[in-house]
């Protein structure tokens, strides 16, 4: 970064740039905010595809994890390479984060769910998390954990990695009380950390896209879609569990048609969720369904936008993943959650949707019925509901913004000087 001493220097660290929505979402959020409150700072990005992220927000960006090496399944070769291979390569990381975190002021880390383990080794991204702290520090730049979610955190080098990121912050603030019990039952003291809503609450009200009129047209129900349930299952029982919920989000899409509903089809995840998407398909031409032109809608997502605007066309909304329910709810839509993660159950139970949550693991095709037909009758005052407490959130995090970026009158200071 350019060393100008007159401007704040920040960086953005996350899982950005990967195709999955809701981390875009998150980093469009925080830009935007921090453009609001911080119009001179200079801004960067640490992230999974440095050219993705450059492109589309216009800010430097560079790679966590400096020349990553190809998976090898030989043992005795992979020490090997450990050896001979490994160790400069990383000395040589650690000195690129040195680089790139020098005259930095600020490293916020924000969502990305990068404080679990689902889908996470410990020397993968937890790893990265601890240089790069560590490193910040030694630079004398604050570390922010930005309304996070946290946990769980199985594998026990995994936790303890995360646990000494967290005691190095200088800031940390939980998305919902489920993380920060978590950080407590993990043994780190939580006075004086905060719980404020996942920041994609506070999406610019610019962005988000006015609900269509529906003029005597069938209802429209969103289905939100999730490739693989990796999170709760053991590796033997993953399939198993991502083909009954195929099948059972079929025959829910079935029922739908035939009494005349309208069906879009939504993703969350550009990488992933394809196979979700082409295999409820497949599953609805094996069963033989016959439908009428355009009642079935089945384009895929590219960006935040475009989510937002097949979420907007919906009347209700069935979904798994946790940013598609909550850019639905967001939108004030009644929402469904087919949970594969305490941080959906927190999100729902939160907005007082509980009643409306099934596991992905036990999917009951009848039950979803019933909440559909219930949040239909009752549709008027859930959406009322809905967008009260999302405003009663978007409010919460300006406060969260004010705290961080703006100047206290009693002090002369924000928490970032």
């Amino acid at each position: 970064m350019a060393s100008d001493p007159t401007r704040k220097k920040l960086a953005l660290f996350g899982m950005f740039g990967v195709g999955n929505l809701g981390n875009e979402c998150t980093l469009q959020t925080m830009l935007h905010n921090l453009r609001r409150f911080l119009p001179n700072a200079e801004v960067c990005c640490s992230c999974a595809d440095p050219s993705d992220t450059a492109s589309r927000y216009g800010i430097p960006a560079c790679k966590i994890r400096e020349m990553s090496l190809p998976p090898i399944n030989n043992r005795p070769l992979r020490l090997l390479r450990r050896i001979v291979v490994g160790i400069p390569i990383e000395s040589y990381r650690w000195l690129k984060v040195i680089r790139r975190l020098a005259g930095v002021q600020l490293l916020i880390m924000t969502g990305t769910g990068m404080l679990s383990d689902l889908d996470i080794s410990p020397f993968g991204l937890h790893y990265d998390i601890i240089r790069w702290s560590i490193v910040a520090k030694l630079c004398r730049c604050k570390v922010m954990f930005v309304s996070v979610g946290v946990g769980p955190i199985r594998h026990p080098l995994s936790r303890f990695l995360v646990k000494m990121a967290l005691r190095m912050a200088d800031y940390r603030s939980y998305r919902d009380t489920f993380s920060k019990s978590y950080v407590e039952a993990m043994g780190i003291s939580t006075v004086g950390d905060a719980v404020y809503p996942d920041l994609a609450f506070s999406l610019p009200e610019g962005m988000l896209p006015h609900a269509r009129s529906r003029h005597g047209r069938a209802p429209v129900i969103g289905i939100g879609l999730i490739t693989n349930d990796k999170r709760r299952a053991t590796l033997e029982k993953v399939e198993a569990i991502y083909d009954d919920y195929i099948k059972k989000l079929g025959a829910f899409v079935v029922w739908l048609i035939e009494h005349k509903y309208t069906v879009q089809l939504i993703i969350g995840d550009v990488t992933y969720d394809s196979r979700a998407r082409q295999d409820l398909i497949a599953f609805l031409e094996r069963s033989g369904l016959k439908y009428d032109s355009g009642q079935l809608i089945h384009g895929c997502a590219s960006s935040v936008s475009e989510l937002l605007s097949q979420l907007a066309g919906t009347d209700i909304v069935v979904a798994s993943r946790f940013h598609n329910v909550l850019l639905a709810l967001l939108l004030g839509k009644p929402v469904v959650a087919i949970s594969f993660h305490e941080k959906v159950d927190s999100l729902m139970n939160a907005m007082g949707l509980t009643q409306f949550c099934q596991d992905i693991e036990h999917v009951d095709v009848d039950k979803l019925i019933h909440q559909l037909t219930t949040l239909e009758e009752n549709s008027e005052s859930i959406k009322r509901e809905v967008s009260r407490q999302s405003e009663v959130w978007r409010r919460a995090l300006e406060d969260q913004y004010e705290a961080l970026f703006k100047v206290n009158p009693l002090t002369g200071r924000s928490l970032v000087d």
